[in-house]
């Protein structure tokens, strides 16, 4: 069986991870054909891909190469840019920045470029687990859903949380935003997209109740998911560090990315 053939789109601390990760270990059932990249980072990209591995500067040129998937690995914005045509043209679309969902014609507009294209956009777990089991309660009966975020204060610096207190100054956790997961997620684009997540897998952007926190103790990003249903309750915790490059990013969110191409491509895999 033939290689699936996948595009990153995106060469910042994420697409660096996802590029540096695979040069180093290849995904079973998957190759690394091109990175889309602004026009600046082109000589750093072409240093870091293997041989053969295109970099381009243009979505068009990325999607002329015919990819079997495209991993988006650079914002909201691009999200927003390019997954119409992405997935439009036929080409499954794993986006990472799952917050852009969260502006409802954004929403709209991709899932009907996913029936338009016969494809379908996918949303990899990043840095949280437990999405499996909301939905399992979501079937069941979920009736109540928070997301808590706690990061270092540096991660909310350049966010919205600057306006609510002195983040350089703190000595304690503070909550820098609570709210809805729609709330979050256009709020904090960078910060939030796990609330979108977990949004998507159980009650809906509206239901579900987010809280952003700021601690000086923190060492890394710790993603809180608190549901209840109908005789079940599910309490998950994720804790890790950040990309050296981007505090506000979890380092396993590339690997994550990397586990859900390998699992596609498994004989046998989880659903």
């Amino acid at each position: 069986m033939q290689p699936r053939r996948f595009g990153i789109l995106g060469f910042g601390a994420i697409g660096q991870s996802l590029v540096a990760a695979v040069a180093h270990t290849p995904v079973p059932g998957h190759q690394l054909t091109a990175v889309l990249v602004r026009p600046h980072q082109v000589t750093a990209a072409q240093a870091a891909v293997l041989a053969g591995v295109a970099v381009v500067t243009d979505l068009a040129a990325l999607l002329a190469l015919a990819p079997d998937g495209v991993v988006e690995a650079a914002g909201q914005g691009a999200v927003v840019a390019h997954g119409v045509a992405v997935l439009a043209s036929g080409t499954p679309l794993l986006a990472l920045s799952v917050g852009a969902l969260a502006d409802a014609a954004v929403h709209a507009a991709l899932a009907q470029a996913a029936r338009q294209g016969g494809t379908r956009l996918v949303l990899p777990v990043g840095a949280i687990a437990g999405l499996d089991g909301l939905m399992a309660l979501r079937q069941a009966g979920l009736q109540r859903v928070r997301y808590t975020s706690t990061k270092p204060p540096q991660a909310w610096l350049g966010t919205p949380a600057e306006q609510q207190v002195d983040l350089l100054a703190l000595r304690a956790p503070a909550v820098v935003f609570s709210g809805t997961a729609r709330q979050a997620a256009l709020g904090f684009p960078k910060n939030a997209n796990l609330a979108a997540a977990v949004a998507l897998a159980g009650l809906g952007f509206e239901a579900t109740t987010v809280q952003l926190v700021a601690d000086p103790a923190a060492t890394g990003n710790t993603g809180q998911i608190d549901a209840e249903g109908l005789g079940s309750r599910l309490q998950v915790t994720v804790s890790g560090a950040s990309t050296a490059a981007n505090p506000k990013t979890s380092g396993i969110v590339a690997h994550s990315v990397l586990a859900c191409l390998a699992n596609q491509a498994a004989a046998i895999g989880f659903g």
